[in-house]
């Protein structure tokens, strides 16, 4: 399989994308992958994009932004397998509206959905920023959304036998909060959702490959409690793992929410010799078929276990995407095989935030991938002020 293509849409009236370190959209064996796009569009008056209007207002821009990138790949919204709807704590309230438009674009088609509620955008005044992945004929569908809101049940699969879960929450059909008050409770509840979820399709628990667990700041004591949930229910390869705070998830008395990814492929672990991994329930990165995924990287030195230049963000991204790259290598890949990545950002490091750019422009390489930022309320070691989540393909030949 060859490099992925950007693609660039021949109008894009929202913003002049070229030279960003980021593409709009990458296609590769006619899948796709886009970075996610908010509500912001063009302000003439200021001579610069501008987030004007509600929560609908910019939900139909940044669908509008997303089916002009799918058009150009000669895809369409019937296309989309999973939706990644990025919901600020301000814009959670109306959330709703977003909900109402995400229905009136797809139509009968149902994508999958993970809502992700981060502390803020990039995009000061933005509520909601949207990333869809799309496959030719939509994917395989398993499963159906249930009637409350975050009851879902729709699974998909779409690429090289990748499989979407929607969002995990410890909240059952009725609405009630599962395990209450009891971070690893709620964690085992929602791994055991997956593993219900992933059981039409005929895998298990020990086909993930990817997970990305938000939790609290007021939870983080009881975080390192979950590793004995993932030693017990995850393996024999462990996933890659990212775990993201947040001021607030979805409801009161949701402690964590977990995004899955599984694969039909095997799945073989990635390291490029780190110690540290050796006793722990995540690898760096796992390889599944066409398909790399690597675990959040921060600036830590791997070797002491600390982390590395507080307060300096450039200097963090420079570490963090060092890493990245090391585990890219060790794959035998490099910066030109990346497909996407989300960079999450804390509250400390937003003013220096443009200077992850130019790191970018420095490490990487074109195509550049995709990307998304969010604005977290806090990593898991309180010196970080970035980390970084991505994906890879892995071309024939390679590894």
């Amino acid at each position: 399989m060859p490099l992925a293509t950007p693609v660039e849409p021949a109008e894009f009236p929202w913003y002049d994308y070229r030279g960003f370190t980021f593409s709009l959209g990458l296609q590769f064996d006619g899948h796709l992958i886009n970075s996610g796009h908010s509500g912001s569009a063009f302000d003439p008056v200021k001579g610069k994009p501008d987030v004007a209007g509600g929560m609908a207002d910019q939900a139909r821009i940044a669908y509008a932004k997303q089916a002009a990138v799918l058009a150009a790949a000669g895809l369409t919204l019937a296309d989309v397998t999973r939706v990644v709807e990025n919901v600020a704590v301000d814009g959670l309230a109306h959330y709703a509206e977003a909900e109402q438009v995400r229905a009136e674009v797809f139509g009968a088609h149902r994508p999958v959905v993970m809502t992700v509620v981060v502390d803020r955008l990039v995009r000061r005044k933005a509520m909601i920023e949207v990333e869809v992945h799309a496959s030719p004929g939509g994917g395989t569908a398993f499963g159906a959304d249930g009637t409350a809101r975050w009851d879902r049940h729709l699974v998909r699969e779409a690429h090289g036998g990748t499989l979407y879960l929607p969002t995990l929450l410890p909240v059952d059909a009725d609405g009630a909060i599962v395990a209450a008050g009891d971070l690893a409770g709620q964690y085992r509840y929602c791994l055991e959702r997956a593993a219900d979820l992933l059981a039409p399709a005929g895998l298990s628990l020990a086909d993930v490959v990817s997970t990305v667990d938000y939790t609290t700041a007021a939870s983080r004591r009881d975080y390192p409690k979950i590793a004995a949930v993932r030693r017990e229910l995850l393996g024999p390869v462990y996933p890659t793992a990212a775990g993201i705070l947040m001021s607030r998830l979805h409801e009161p008395g949701v402690l964590v929410a977990l995004d899955v990814v599984a694969s039909r492929a095997p799945l073989e672990p990635v390291n490029p010799g780190w110690s540290r991994y050796d006793t722990l329930t995540y690898n760096p990165g796992v390889r599944a078929g066409e398909m790399l995924y690597l675990s959040g990287f921060a600036a830590l030195d791997m070797s002491t276990q600390r982390a590395v230049h507080p307060g300096d963000l450039r200097a963090q991204a420079e570490v963090t995407y060092g890493a990245l790259l090391q585990t890219l290598a060790a794959a035998g890949l490099g910066p030109q095989h990346l497909l996407s990545t989300v960079e999450y950002v804390t509250p400390e490091g937003l003013s220096a935030y443009r200077d992850v750019a130019d790191v970018r422009r420095e490490l990487l390489a074109e195509p550049y991938p995709t990307s998304t930022g969010i604005v977290c309320g806090g990593l898991l070691r309180p010196e970080f002020m970035l980390e970084v989540v991505a994906t890879a393909l892995v071309p024939d030949g390679a590894g």
